[in-house]
């Protein structure tokens, strides 16, 4: 069963555990280990041994299988990577104990279900693959005894599973050869509902104003089930309400006070909650006592909560209260020495509590009371809140050696709090001489091989238990090296560290030979603590193979270091220190001596970080001169490659560094943070720090302003002028009052001007009396009677206030004393006087100020507006009409005299004379024009007309009316019957002649209307006779059409004639073509032979 998934999981599992794997290398790690490994039990099994330290002080050699690869020769490298994939190779085949994918989970069946079988669930994985059995209610299953139970994998399948035998709780248990592990037991239910006992209930008789309790006596059921009462007949269900109250805990129906419409048959329906089956009790008939009506009386709880409710956390606590009494009683709620939690809700008239999710803080003496006028009554309960146990911290694999102690704890929390007891393989611990367990701690000393197998923790309270497992591995191994042999390169002069750690359990006893002879400590040569052998002051004598040997009781091992000494390496970086400007370039060279046999590679890093060629814009470039010469090119150098620059040269025998600082001098950095200091209306005392001069003093600063009347920031005038490059305050002038400002400060240097400051916070300047009048004031127009005055606005930005307006002064030309009027809106552009005693276009002097809470500000200059004028007086005369065609009518008229009430304009009013003036239709002139062409009129009838002036203050008098008679319409018949001749470019034309009807208008003509196809322009022809020639250009495709014309206008349009022209081709004399259109349109052609071939008829 582990076999197809190891080699996946595996898989998934390398690549996020490769740096994790190089940590633990020297240590025996289980396959286990690795496959339960979770973000904290990988942190304790690290933790669980002294870990491996990385990396080493330059100049000193290091024997280590743990050598990072940028700084071992190729050879190492190449044995860390084979020794990788042979210790993963090993793990793949590495056996470990049982570990749960899948517990069981409760689970309720429905015992009338069409599914006979009910499974209870359960899987692990291990190596090899665990067996499982299982127990009920603590007695372990017989699998192959009962023919119901069988197992596949390992879930439990029961068939024909019943309540009696098969009720209880369920726990799996999965063994193989390394350990057992029990799971978490689950509870299995079954659900059912009975039937009514089918009894014939009695009836209840009660006085009316009486309570009543109806009682439900369910069916035997499981689990829950949610009680409704049925009224006479289903689906009529009994509504709850303050009077009517039906408790889901007895299933009652309780009626605090009975009215004659309570009056009927009520039956109990009961409904499953897992399946959602329904049974109906027996009809309970409810009937009227006839000896009388029932006395108001103080209420009685009938119904309510336990003294003692149990919860579990997170659940929703339903708590009932209902009282019989007559009046009908009032249900209250309150929570003693405390407030009623705000997500609680009140449901069912009051009489259900209802605190969803709860929580340790609901827990607490809830009261509910019932009254009414009579008196009243109330009842207290508890409610307690448990929690079922959960993990704060759980135990890991471990590994360890024979002797060594071990020390697992495991915690959780609950209430009440849990107890916790230990299992090996199943089987619980108790405390013997070596063994120790303390609230959840498990202390076993000097582990032996037989306390090896799977361990687990077991915290619990009276609600539940939890289970957490880890395998315990007693180690017992000979030594084995994962590398051997090691070839290691040290400088000569320099420390070397030989290291020797092998892979044992228990630790071995390591001992070091160079050649044939043991090596003893001396003052040069050292024996660490950790078995690591230090050469002091390394010399071309010290070269040679040294010998690492480990053994203990299993077995022993040895690993080869092969030592050379080479020359040291000596870096040289210059120039050591330089300055540039922003934008200038700069060379680094590094020149490198080493040993001769030893390649060198080189790096360059800026302030500790390697420099990335490829994302820094082209700025750097890598030149390699020669092999130990290479050169760092900075093209057009910026502020943030400023640092320290370092070329790090390496070899396998040494890394060493040299430094170079850059400095780059450009323009200022930003300020520091901006505060306003003081506000005056007009003023900004501000102070900043100064940023950084990038190697160049500054020499000055600008104030910067915006607000939300500015285009982005503008440089601001200050006090004093200029603001010097010693300074970190000043004041910015020239503000504008009750302005909301945010400023900043830009530093300049002798390179340039630097990135600004964060702006300062918002500040408003302080109100100050408006400074600035109204522009553009003007005037005029307006009603008979005004005085209009208008001006443009002045803008927020100027206003300077709270309670802006404008004050408007006006005084007749040749008086005194002037009239001001208040115009509170800031928005205004104009005022309105009105003065029945303004002769019109009456001269006055207007000037327009302004104000706020302030006070008083400038007003504008003086300028002349006149008073209104008056509407026209007088009406036009010499009007005239006359028809122009059966839809057109001109009007014209004498302008009216210059003056008081001149007119801006004229309105013709026109309509058939049959018609009532309300009907009649108006037609402005868009000037002083005097004259009108009224259209779409209908022919051959006679309008009234009326013309009168207007202007912006109204209408003058109308004219006398004038009539004209409109012509009769054109022939509504086009011509017809047309005929043509072409002869080359020449077309001859005749027709029917048209006949007007008696209400047409008589023709008098013909129009010809010729255009070449494509284009609107058209060329027109008059004829008095039925007939034309016309001569078309050459090179075209023509349409002619025609027309009668009479006097009522133009009639309707003959069908189209087409006519094709040649190019550069002149018609031979006889040469024609007759052509003709039938009275209904359609086109053909006749051809009329002479003496030559006729040309071909028109392209249609």
């Amino acid at each position: 069963m582990g076999s197809p998934w190891k080699p996946l999981l595996l898989l998934s599992v390398i690549s996020g555990l490769s740096d994790f794997s190089k940590t633990v290398a020297w240590r025996q790690v289980s396959y286990a280990a690795v496959l339960r490994m979770t973000p904290d039990s990988s942190s304790s099994l690290l933790s669980s041994r002294p870990q491996l330290r990385h990396g080493h002080d330059h100049g000193v050699g290091i024997l280590t299988p743990d050598w990072p690869a940028s700084f071992s020769n190729h050879h190492l490298s190449a044995l860390s990577l084979l020794s990788s994939q042979e210790e993963y190779s090993s793990q793949e085949n590495e056996e470990f104990g049982p570990v749960f994918v899948q517990e069981p989970d409760d689970a309720i069946f429905p015992l009338h279900s069409e599914e006979k079988k009910v499974m209870m669930s359960c899987e692990a994985r291990g190596n090899p693959a665990p067996a499982y059995s299982w127990f009920i209610n603590g007695t372990e299953v017989d699998i192959e005894a009962v023919y119901r139970y069988s197992l596949i994998d390992g879930n439990l399948i029961i068939t024909n599973a019943s309540e009696t035998a098969d009720y209880g709780r369920y726990q799996c248990k999965a063994e193989n050869s390394y350990g057992t592990v029990l799971s978490r037991d689950a509870l299995l239910q079954f659900t059912y509902l009975g039937s009514f006992s089918g009894r014939t209930r009695g009836g209840v008789s009660v006085r009316e104003g009486q309570g009543v309790v109806l009682m439900c006596t369910p069916p035997p059921h499981s689990p829950e089930i949610i009680y409704t009462w049925v009224f006479n007949e289903f689906p009529s269900f009994v509504a709850e309400d303050s009077r009517r109250f039906i408790s889901q805990v007895t299933g009652n129906l309780y009626v605090s006070k009975v009215q004659p419409s309570d009056v009927g048959s009520y039956i109990c329906l009961v409904k499953n909650t897992v399946t959602n089956a329904r049974v109906l009790s027996p009809p309970t008939p409810l009937t009227l006592r006839t000896d009388g009506i029932m006395g108001e009386y103080e209420p009685k709880i009938e119904v309510h909560f336990p003294q003692s409710v149990l919860a579990a956390r997170g659940v929703t606590v339903s708590l009932e209260c209902f009282a019989l009494g007559n009046p009908v009683p009032t249900i209250t709620w309150r929570k003693m020495n405390g407030n009623i939690p705000k997500k609680a809700r009140l449901r069912k008239s009051q009489a259900v509590l209802e605190i969803p999710n709860v929580q340790l803080e609901d827990s607490g003496t809830y009261e509910c009371k019932a009254e009414n006028p009579r008196g009243g009554t109330a009842f207290k309960g508890h409610i307690q809140i448990y929690t079922f146990p959960q993990w704060i911290s759980t135990i890991n694999d471990s590994q360890l050696d024979s002797g060594d102690q071990l020390h697992w704890e495991c915690k959780a929390t609950g209430i009440p709090r849990p107890t916790y007891r230990w299992l090996r393989n199943g089987e619980l611990i108790t405390p013997q001489s070596r063994v120790e367990m303390v609230n959840g701690e498990l202390i076993i000393q000097k582990v032996q091989q037989a306390d090896s197998g799977m361990y687990q923790c077991v915290a619990e309270n009276k609600y539940g238990a939890i289970y957490c497992s880890a395998e315990l591995t007693i180690l017992a191994s000979p030594p084995v090296f994962s590398l051997k042999p090691v070839r290691l390169i040290a400088t000569l002069g320099k420390d070397v560290l030989l290291e020797c750690k092998p892979r044992a359990s228990p630790k071995p006893r390591v001992t070091w030979r160079r050649g044939d002879r043991r090596i003893h400590p001396s003052r040069r040569i050292m024996l660490l603590r950790n078995n690591t052998l230090r050469i002091i002051n390394s010399s071309r004598s010290d070269e040679g193979d040294y010998v690492c040997r480990a053994e203990n009781q299993f077995g022993s091992a040895e690993m080869t270091a092969m030592l050379r000494v080479k020359e040291a390496m000596h870096v040289e970086l210059s120039p050591c220190k330089v300055e540039v400007t922003v934008g200038e370039s700069v060379v680094l060279s590094c020149k490198v001596s080493h040993d001769p046999s030893l390649d060198v590679a080189f790096q360059w890093l800026l302030n500790q970080q390697p420099l990335n060629f490829q994302q820094e814009g082209g700025h750097f470039e890598y030149i390699q001169r020669q092999s130990s010469t290479v050169d760092l090119m900075i093209r057009s150098i910026l502020l943030q490659h400023a640092g320290k620059y370092s070329c790090r040269a390496q070899t396998s025998a040494d890394t060493l560094f040299a430094e170079a600082e850059v400095l780059v001098r450009g323009p200022p950095g930003p300020p520091g943070v901006v505060i306003v200091e003081e506000i005056t209306d007009t003023t900004a005392t501000l102070s900043w720090s100064g940023g950084v001069d990038n190697h160049s003093p500054i020499s000055s600063y600008n104030l910067q302003a915006r607000s939300p009347f500015s285009l982005g920031w503008q440089t601001l005038r200050t006090d004093p002028e200029p603001v010097t490059g010693d300074m970190e305050s000043a004041m910015a002038v020239d503000l504008n009052p009750w302005v909301d400002y945010e400023f900043r400060v830009v530093a300049s240097n002798a390179i340039g001007t630097g990135d600004p400051s964060a702006p300062s916070r918002g500040v408003r300047t302080k109100e100050a009396v408006p400074s600035v009048a109204p522009a553009n004031v003007s005037g005029g127009n307006g009603r008979r009677h005004e005085l209009v005055t208008s001006w443009e606005p002045v803008s927020e930005e100027f206003q300077n206030g709270e309670g802006f307006g404008y004050i408007v002064a006006f005084r007749a030309n040749g008086t005194r004393g002037w009239k001001e009027k208040m115009v509170t809106s800031a928005d205004s552009t104009t005022y309105k006087y009105r003065d029945e005693t303004f002769p019109p276009l009456t001269p006055f002097e207007v000037k327009v100020g302004v104000y706020n809470n302030k006070g008083d500000g400038p007003f504008s200059g003086v300028v002349t507006v006149y008073s209104a004028e008056g509407e026209p007086r007088d009406a036009p005369s010499e009007v005239k009409a006359s028809s122009i065609s059966s839809k057109e009518i001109k009007v014209t008229w004498r302008q009216i005299n210059p003056g008081p009430g001149r007119p801006r304009g004229y309105e013709v009013s026109y309509r058939k004379d049959s018609e009532q003036e309300e009907s009649g239709k108006k037609k402005k002139t868009a000037g002083n024009e005097t004259s009108m062409v009224l259209t779409g009129l209908e022919g051959n009838s006679v309008y009234v007309i009326t013309v009168r002036g207007f202007n912006s203050i109204g209408q003058g008098p109308a004219s006398t009316a004038n009539t004209a008679k409109t012509k009769k319409d054109p022939p509504v018949q086009p011509p017809a019957n047309l005929m043509w001749i072409q002869e080359g470019t020449n077309v001859s034309l005749n027709w029917e002649p048209v006949k007007s009807k008696d209400n047409e208008s008589d023709v008098i003509g013909y129009k010809v209307l010729l255009s070449q196809e494509g284009r609107v322009h058209h060329q027109v022809m008059r004829t008095i006779t039925p007939s034309a020639v016309l001569s078309l250009p050459e090179g075209g495709t023509y349409i002619i059409e025609v027309r009668a014309v009479s006097e009522g206008g133009e009639g309707a349009t003959s069908s189209q004639v087409r006519v094709l022209t040649s190019s550069g081709v002149r018609a031979k004399s006889g040469q024609c073509s007759v052509h003709s259109l039938l009275p209904w349109g359609l086109p053909w052609t006749t051809a009329l032979l002479l003496s030559f071939p006729l040309v071909p008829s028109a392209s249609w």
